[in-house]
């Protein structure tokens, strides 16, 4: 089992940055690609992002794209997802999630996906 815990979330106005941490335990977790979902209330869980265990490949969703990054530091088993120019449409609760089948490409799909942290929540003020 990999157990992951997410925090760096917490109250922002529009326009302002944050960052999200994951670390992860329990496994290699180099060995894994990670992603951030999120999910708003009334909403499915959506891709935000994702990095390959090397951390050379990476995806975003294109509402995103351009203004959040994900990285990760395998040496302290911690993915990252810094925020910039947060809008009120990024509220929702966000999802540290771990793919072990780290041959194949990085995936959007949540189904991918065996390992999910609790989440933490994102709100963004007007």
């Amino acid at each position: 089992q990999m157990q992951l815990v997410e925090s760096g979330g917490g109250l922002v106005q529009a326009g302002g940055s944050l960052r999200l941490s994951c670390v992860a335990s329990g496994r290699t977790f180099s060995s894994y690609t990670m992603a951030w979902f999120r999910q708003a209330p009334g909403k499915e869980r959506e891709f935000v992002a994702a990095i390959s265990w090397s951390g050379d490949s990476t995806t975003y969703a294109d509402s995103v794209k351009g203004r959040f990054t994900i990285s990760r530091d395998n040496a302290k088993n911690t993915v990252y997802l810094q925020m910039n120019s947060l809008k009120p449409e990024d509220t929702a609760v966000y999802y540290c999630a771990a793919d072990y089948r780290s041959w194949m490409p990085v995936s959007r799909d949540r189904y991918r996906y065996a390992y999910w942290g609790q989440g933490t929540q994102v709100t963004v003020s007007s």
